[in-house]
């Protein structure tokens, strides 16, 4: 629950304010209810006539003393007698006054809901961020073995329940503890014996209701998890339909999706049935205690042990008031159990160490100057299978160089070490001869143009994400940038051009035009170092034609990184490596690698024969 309310820390004025009216409300709610009593007494005759004020002091009696003697001057006529004209004056000053008390409570009530709102969807707004913002920043890794489904159920509900569960902290700290607190002390006021008697049976029903609740948030952690994993299989069915329905797949999706939603089913049906238990457990229990008191009060009244009737009907009616509070306690405990179990969940994320990190003392990098070197880099994953094994390489300023090799290769792997989205596991990689880890990442980075076989593109206009990542563009720099991508023909012959939206991961657009697209996105960032990762694999002959072209004009004057499936497409570069198991095992130019008759050739021989 501290782990909840430190959330609270940053509006703790407004949660403050939202304490401070709830009080409010509190007070005037028991002054409401405790003036129909002084009343009920003098006009039943039960309660003699105050003729004497006392001096105005804090003490109970005198509050009491006068209290009576203002009354009494209500019912009192002009002759100083009791008269049935008075007591009906009397009758309508006090509930006139009943009413303004209500009012004045129900005020305040709405003003704490308004900024109770304010505060809990601020909180929640916050929370959201801070998860957007780590699961950006944190490493590939992470993504690869976290399902994404599970990471976007804990963005959406497990922070509706973390909100849920700040409100009720509040409400479990200050509203109703206070609620009870003042109402238990004004019925000690009124009769010690008896609150004594609700002091010994009303924390039984609490003891019940408790135990009710206690497996609640491991239930509610399951619920969320297995909401994750409806909601990964959700995205991987959308992101899949093309697949799906050309295996004649429905029929097994479906199954698939029913049997995890049953699971989801039958965990909520849990935890439903234990939070829904607390309202009617703690009303039937509260109406065990409210007749329990009424009948030992009765009896007290009845036995005249001190206690007057008109007492006693305030009494219970203050009591009956206590008994909403109690529920509410009741089930702002069951919400903050929920919410616990999100904030769990949500804590793990925020709580995961990010591999890639930004330096101490960054060194800023603003061009690129000589050369990116490895040196004696290896790489393993997190559960140490190896994928680079002792690679030396050295890629001057202006010149090509190309990755081939056979898949698992680690030729990927090789490129992703340059933006950092990984780092090495032995071993440097320098960029004018300091290692990359002590530059600052985002200039790092800036320094990167990036083209990947799946052009990743977004669900916005083609001029947006041409210009992603970018602010202010101007709408020449993105025809300039789409000309030199061979990409500004078939732009132009949309409907909406440069605006026209291109759906969700651009499928509104042909592979080659998706393609066209990205290497625009890199040509208008204008970076010195590009990564290329086999950006034409995945196309026909006529958009390899077009793209090649672009990424030739793309490759002017820059430093080039190509990893290549189609060795037809690299026989230009400078250097040509061939990887095999993570190691270097060929390096030269295509010429010197096809007479070297080694790996190279018999790869360059099979896509010549095909």
């Amino acid at each position: 629950m501290l782990r909840v309310l430190r959330m609270i820390g940053p509006y703790r004025a407004l949660a403050a304010g939202v304490v401070s009216l709830n009080l409010a409300s509190i007070v005037f709610s028991l002054f409401s209810l405790t003036m129909v009593i002084p009343f009920l007494g003098i006009l039943f005759g039960t309660q003699p006539i105050v003729t004497e004020r006392l001096p105005l002091s804090l003490s109970g009696d005198a509050l009491s003393n006068n209290f009576y003697w203002l009354t009494s001057q209500v019912i009192l006529d002009d002759a100083g007698q009791v008269s049935p004209s008075g007591k009906a004056r009397a009758l309508l000053y006090v509930c006139v006054f009943v009413v303004v008390m209500f009012f004045f409570k129900n005020l305040f009530r709405y003003l704490a809901s308004f900024y109770q709102s304010r505060l809990k969807n601020a909180i929640t707004r916050d929370l959201r961020n801070r998860l957007f913002s780590k699961v950006m920043h944190l490493h590939l890794d992470y993504h690869s073995d976290e399902r994404k489904g599970d990471i976007i159920s804990r963005c959406t509900t497990d922070a509706q329940e973390v909100e849920a569960s700040v409100v009720s902290s509040l409400e479990v700290l200050f509203k109703e503890p206070v609620t009870i607190l003042l109402f238990l002390g004004t019925m000690v006021v009124m009769s010690p014996g008896l609150t004594l008697f609700v002091l010994i049976v009303l924390p039984l029903t609490g003891l019940i209701i408790g135990r009710i609740g206690r497996s609640l948030k491991k239930t509610s952690m399951l619920v969320q998890g297995q909401m994750g994993t409806i909601l990964s299989i959700l995205d991987e069915s959308l992101m899949g339909l093309r697949i799906i329905k050309a295996f004649n797949a429905i029929g097994w999706s479906e199954r698939k999706f029913s049997r995890e939603n049953q699971k989801l089913y039958h965990l909520q049906v849990r935890m439903s049935r234990r939070r829904e238990l607390a309202s009617p457990m703690s009303e039937f229990l509260g109406t065990i205690v409210m007749v329990t008191v009424m009948w030992y009060g009765g009896g007290l009244v009845l036995g005249g042990d001190g206690m007057q009737a008109a007492t006693f009907i305030g009494y219970i009616t203050i009591f009956s008031q206590l008994i909403n509070p109690a529920k509410s306690f009741t089930t702002a405990l069951y919400n903050i159990q929920k919410g616990m179990a999100s904030a769990d969940r949500i804590q793990q994320v925020l709580d995961t160490p990010e591999a890639i990190r930004q330096p101490i003392d960054p060194k800023p990098i603003k061009g690129f100057e000589r050369e990116i070197e490895y040196r004696n880099v290896s790489f393993s994953y997190a559960d140490g299978t190896p994928v680079l094994r002792d690679v030396n390489l050295t890629v001057r300023k202006g010149r090509t160089l190309a990755i081939v090799g056979q898949s698992g290769a680690g030729k990927t792997t090789l490129a992703d070490l340059i933006p950092r989205f990984y780092d090495p596991t032995e071993g440097h990689v320098l960029i004018d001869g300091i290692d990359i880890r002590d530059y600052d990442i985002l200039d790092l980075r800036n320094l990167l143009g990036i083209v990947t076989q799946d052009a990743l593109l977004f669900n916005d206009t083609v001029y947006n994400n041409i210009a992603f990542g970018l602010e202010d563009v101007k709408q020449e720099d993105v025809e300039r940038a789409a000309r030199i991508a061979n990409a500004h023909d078939f732009i132009s012959q949309m409907e909406m051009g440069y605006q026209t939206p291109i759906g969700d991961m651009g499928n509104k657009l042909s592979g080659g035009q998706r393609q066209r697209l990205s290497i625009a996105r890199a040509v208008l960032h204008n970076p010195p170092i590009l990564v290329l990762d086999e950006a034409t694999s995945a196309l026909d002959t006529e958009s390899e034609r077009l793209v090649q072209e672009a990424l030739y004009n793309l490759m002017q004057h820059r430093t080039s990184i190509v990893i290549a499936h189609r060795l037809s497409t690299i026989q230009y570069a400078d250097e040509i490596i061939v990887m095999q198991d993570g190691r270097i095992i060929e390096r030269g130019n295509h010429l010197g690698l096809v007479a070297h008759n080694g790996m190279y050739k018999k790869l360059y021989e099979m896509q010549a024969f095909v």
